[in-house]
């Protein structure tokens, strides 16, 4: 059986080569508008949140900006004003057609924000009309309610974002992005031993931290999404203050990191402390170190850490598919999902 989610997945090299090639020449344009702002106000929900967040590190660790994650219930239910002068406002949507992203937008512009829209939509979206810019990922259409390739091309967006506001990074690294995808599709590892150590398990801690925790967020609501199991998705300095104390044989984790980076050493740290009280520690990433200390290992992209998460995420997607069709679940149609959730 192939699913229109597994279709998707390996749809994903293609589409990342196409936004990226729409995307890399509008650097300047980015660049004009970050000229004219000091800090950053992402706009999202769902998976979009979770992509926000991979935008948040990049900016704050590569372009000194702060940035936060904005509440769209301001905007939206408590119709509070605020002072946004000086704000970058980018608001990401895969379809541009979610209302409240689009209410909540429209109101940062009229606070006085710069704005920018991430969307898969199109310019004719009503988020890409709302927004001074629009950086339109070009993913084509997805069926599967579960997003894989607008999440991996909303992260290009992010990374051609943070080029426009000076990152020091290496551009040419994003070249690399799409055989790196392709290459983990092929070979994602571990994958059937991991869906095996999950099948009768009736939830999971998801733990990353920096570039990755992004990566940790996704995963986790994917598999709650399409799997339906209670997985939790924290950064690992959080899942140590206090809820490492619901891992145990019934409730495995997977750890998350980049090959490269300063959050690797604390993933690996973690891995042995969880198999060590007698849990399942499964991998993502994190190069020969995480998984020599996992009880079983996906593989990570060969990608420097600030675009690490656009491949890190790939087989998390396959492990996700996988366990559904284990478990007896369609993860193109999970119940109580649309691919378009409206919120007031």
């Amino acid at each position: 059986m192939t699913t229109k989610m597994r279709s998707e997945i390996a749809e994903q090299p293609a589409a990342l080569r196409a936004t990226l090639d729409a995307l890399l020449p509008r650097i300047d344009e980015v660049k004009a508008l970050g000229e004219q702002t000091r800090q950053l106000l992402f706009i999202a929900r769902g998976t979009s949140d979770n992509a926000a967040v991979y935008g948040r590190y990049l900016v704050e660790a590569h372009a000194g900006r702060l940035a936060t994650l904005a509440a769209p219930s301001i905007a939206t239910t408590y119709r509070r004003r605020l002072d946004l002068n000086g704000v970058l406002a980018v608001a990401l949507s895969q379809s541009g057609r979610t209302e409240e992203i689009v209410e909540t937008l429209s109101w940062a512009k009229d606070c006085g924000a710069k704005t920018v829209a991430i969307t898969n939509g199109g310019p004719a979206s009503p988020l890409a009309e709302a927004a001074d810019l629009a950086l339109c990922t070009l993913a084509g259409e997805e069926k599967a309610v579960p997003a894989t390739k607008t999440y991996t091309t909303q992260l290009a967006a992010l990374a051609v974002l943070g080029l426009g506001l000076g990152a020091d990074v290496d551009a040419a690294d994003l070249s690399r992005v799409p055989d790196a995808v392709e290459k983990l599709i092929a070979e994602p590892g571990a994958l059937d031993d991991i869906v095996e150590g999950l099948a009768d398990k009736p939830g999971v801690v998801v733990s990353g931290r920096g570039m990755a925790f992004s990566t940790a967020l996704e995963l986790a609501l994917k598999l709650k999404e399409a799997c339906y199991l209670h997985a939790m998705g924290l950064s690992y300095a959080d899942l140590l203050h206090g809820p490492i104390a619901v891992v145990d044989e019934d409730t495995p984790a997977i750890l998350v990191a980049a090959g490269d980076g300063p959050t690797l050493p604390g993933t690996i740290s973690l891995a042995e402390r969880v198999t060590g009280a007698g849990a399942a520690a499964y991998g993502v990433g994190g190069g020969d170190g995480l998984a020599a200390v996992s009880t079983a290992a996906l593989n990570g992209p060969d990608l420097p850490e600030w675009v690490a998460p656009l491949g890190l995420i790939v087989p998390g997607q396959l492990l996700t598919e996988a366990l559904a069709r284990r478990l007896g679940i369609d993860p193109d149609a999970p119940r109580g999902l649309n691919k378009v959730t409206q919120t007031d």
